[in-house]
């Protein structure tokens, strides 16, 4: 499978306090990865992969109950955002096989998850505009860092190892598919998801929703008893 062109210089200019608060939440974060992490692309991608999968679960959630209580439809919105966790989710177990994560970064995973899934919550319940732009802001930055991880394997500073299984399995990739391929279709995820999120954003406050890239096609993931039966 190739991966779907992307456009890399989408980006959403920050409109009003909300924007500015998110945009400037992100970049703290994208500093903070920047010096933990540094060149390490692979374990970089495993602890922010795990970031990644939260918002979309706190905001299926929290739309479900929301739904039920207002008696509405919710327009699409929580299988989209359930999509989403599971796409991250994806992106996360491709890249623990990829870099074999330290049990110091499993602690740190550990205690950033439980920080940002009470941070996003709760700012979700006060301002979900303001939540899903930086969700917005937080997939520009993945696709830049993994644009960035594509330039580290292209000049050799990386090894192209041969892509998992499991990311072979869910992208339909080729069996002789590399490391390479699966960033490609990683970071168009990303791209996607930037243009979901930036959406949400914006039909919420009134604005032009915008064009969304295109998603990479994924394997359905089926539950066992489906399986079984």
């Amino acid at each position: 499978m190739t991966a779907p062109f992307i456009d890399l210089g989408v980006h959403h200019n920050p409109r009003g306090l909300s924007d500015r608060i998110a945009f400037s939440f992100t970049k703290v974060l994208r500093w903070t990865a920047d010096t933990f992490f540094a060149e390490r692309y692979g374990h970089r991608a495993v602890v922010l992969e795990t970031v990644a999968a939260v918002p979309g679960m706190v905001g299926a959630t929290i739309n479900h109950l929301a739904c039920l209580r207002r008696m509405c439809d919710d327009k699409g919105w929580i299988k989209t955002l359930m999509d989403e966790a599971e796409n991250e989710r994806m992106h996360l177990m491709t890249f623990i096989e990829v870099s074999q994560p330290t049990w110091f970064e499993r602690a740190v995973i550990i205690g950033v998850q439980w920080v940002f899934y009470l941070f996003f919550f709760a700012l979700y319940l006060i301002s979900s505009k303001t939540a899903h732009r930086v969700v917005g802001y937080f997939e520009e930055e993945a696709v830049i860092s993994y644009t960035h991880y594509l330039a580290e394997i292209d000049e050799g500073r990386s090894p192209n190892v041969p892509a998992p299984e499991i990311a072979k399995k869910y992208w339909s990739l080729s069996d002789d598919a590399t490391l390479r391929d699966v960033v490609l279709v990683v970071r168009a995820d990303e791209a996607h998801h930037r243009d979901v999120n930036h959406g949400f954003a914006n039909e919420l406050a009134g604005l032009p929703v915008g064009a969304i890239a295109e998603c990479p096609h994924h394997v359905t993931l089926e539950p066992n008893w489906k399986k079984a039966a």
